[in-house]
């Protein structure tokens, strides 16, 4: 027992020192403040009253000198009141079909966020409403929260023009990328609902599925979805926006210490893709 136990404790403990010590050289050589943050956040093009989707890795922020909860201040402060912050807050990783499968309950006031540290955070942060979705659920905070994430469960695709993620395009939002690239952006599946009938295939499944979840009063609600096709799941390649984004002028990037952040328009996003269908060029290697 002790020769099996002994090397996975050790390299479990050797494993937190040495995240520690890179916290604490990363802290000292290059470690950043709220206001740093917020003061990048300016720089790379977030204003009052703007609507952002924000992805994020908290294991970026290693030179952060603050709280993870002032993470989400400073996100809070660079919109103002009259600004949006959403966060996907997905109850799993990896397929929605395989999550659907297991037959779990959703419950928008229970049901934690599998998507890192600051999205689980901000979904318990007061003042933030959750959408209703079993599959692509999203958190919100600010002026037009309750606008972005009403009546989620009813839309026929998980995040198509009806969903937070579609309404990016009605509010003029923008995606923001913290510690994490491109392919994270969920944004891009309404994207593909919006091309679909341009694409020499559909991104999306056959057939449709009904699947309940609870709301925060309770009660049962039914989502009848089409859902994504792992066969072209796995074909995805967002990388291929990259440089047509960044040949547009519509790439704007900074760094603060170690953490590499992106900023997107979403509008912007969308004519990019739809320029690059124009020419028969999707975001999928087949």
């Amino acid at each position: 027992m002790m020769n099996t136990w002994a090397p996975a404790e050790l390299r479990r403990k050797a494993k937190s020192r040495w995240k520690s010590l890179r916290i604490s050289l990363e802290q000292k050589s290059r470690g950043f403040s709220q206001q740093d943050l917020t003061a990048m956040l300016r720089s790379l093009g977030v204003v009052t009253g703007d609507a952002i989707l924000v992805h994020s890795s908290f294991d970026q922020f290693a030179g952060f000198l603050g709280k993870p909860a002032d993470i989400i201040v400073a996100l809070q402060g660079s919109v103002g009141l009259s600004g949006t912050v959403l966060m996907p807050t997905l109850p799993f990783r990896g397929s929605a079909i395989e999550y659907v499968e297991k037959g779990q309950i959703f419950d928008v006031r229970r049901t934690p966020s599998q998507m890192g540290l600051l999205t689980e955070l901000f979904r318990r942060t007061p003042g933030v409403t959750r959408s209703v979705h079993p599959t692509h659920s999203t958190a919100g905070w600010g002026g037009k929260s309750a606008e972005f994430v009403q009546d989620h469960y009813q839309a026929t695709t998980p995040c198509g023009r009806e969903t937070p993620y579609g309404r990016l395009l009605q509010f003029s939002g923008k995606i923001l990328f913290l510690g994490t690239d491109i392919t994270t952006m969920t944004f891009f599946h309404a994207v593909e609902e919006l091309l679909e009938s341009r694409m020499p295939f559909s991104p999306f499944t056959k057939e449709t599925f009904t699947i309940e979840s609870i709301d925060s009063g309770g009660r049962t609600v039914t989502t009848h979805t089409r859902l994504f096709e792992p066969q072209y799941s796995r074909k995805r390649n967002i990388g291929k926006l990259v440089p047509v984004l960044k040949k547009a002028g519509y790439w704007r990037e900074r760094r603060l210490g170690s953490l590499k952040s992106v900023l997107l328009d979403a509008n912007q996003v969308l004519d990019s893709c739809v320029a690059m269908a124009q020419r028969g060029i999707f975001c999928y290697d087949l």
